[in-house]
């Protein structure tokens, strides 16, 4: 999995090495601008996981280049910097949807520690509710949980049980599954998918022992069973 993207916006050098160097020690993907102008054209460029925003910067004040940010990518997290010691600037910072208030100065393990607890505490917002069925899928993670167990699939696997999972009770054939699942779907078989849906019957059963979820159909191919 590739590192998470770090937007740091701080005019002060020093602190913006100390800030970058800890967060790459903790592997993730810092990228460091100095300005407010220089930060959008950052996230007009890229995706970042989340964003640290010193509030006092040369050209704007930190809490508006934040609702400017705020408008364009309402998801993105942002942990503010500041050196200011006034509980004003919390609350400002806080009421605008800021996700954590960190004072100047600071330690950099506590602010990577304050953006993993920001990150995850993002992430559970963002997992979608298991369904009737059973199951959840995370494409970000390209991970699928089965009655809350995360399941061991092969990029295969995975593919083929997203397909089945994306639409209970649609019987897809196996050329459609080989079209959908495999990089170069002349090179499957019939018998290749069989084995795959073979494999996550077992993978399932290691889970719920006395359900079967994944139905098939003579002929025709196989579908995930509908929640009754």
């Amino acid at each position: 999995m590739s590192p998470e993207s770090i937007l740091l916006v701080e005019d002060e050098p020093a602190i913006a090495d100390t800030v970058v160097y800890a967060l790459a020690t903790e592997g993730f993907a810092p990228q460091w601008v100095a300005s407010g102008e220089a930060a959008l054209a950052a996230l007009a460029r890229g995706s970042f996981a989340l964003a640290i925003v010193d509030i006092g910067l040369p050209d704007v004040n930190g809490f508006d280049l934040f609702r400017q940010m705020h408008a364009a990518h309402p998801a993105l997290p942002v942990i503010f910097l500041t050196a200011r010691s006034g509980e004003i600037d919390r609350v400002v910072g806080l009421e605008l949807g800021a996700d954590d208030y960190v004072a100047k100065p600071f330690s950099p393990r506590e602010l990577v520690a304050r953006v993993r607890t920001v990150l995850r505490r993002t992430r559970r917002a963002a997992e979608p509710p298991a369904a009737a069925t059973g199951f959840a899928v995370d494409d970000e993670r390209k991970q699928i949980r089965y009655r809350g167990a995360a399941l061991e699939l092969s990029r295969i696997e995975y593919r083929l049980l997203k397909v089945l999972v994306e639409r209970p009770g649609r019987v897809f054939s196996r050329d459609e599954l080989m079209s959908r699942a495999w990089d170069d779907p002349g090179a499957a078989f019939d018998r290749t998918v069989d084995a795959h849906i073979k494999s996550l019957r077992a993978k399932l059963r290691a889970v719920a022992p006395e359900e079967d979820p994944i139905v098939t159909h003579r002929g025709m191919g196989y579908s995930l069973r509908e929640a009754q």
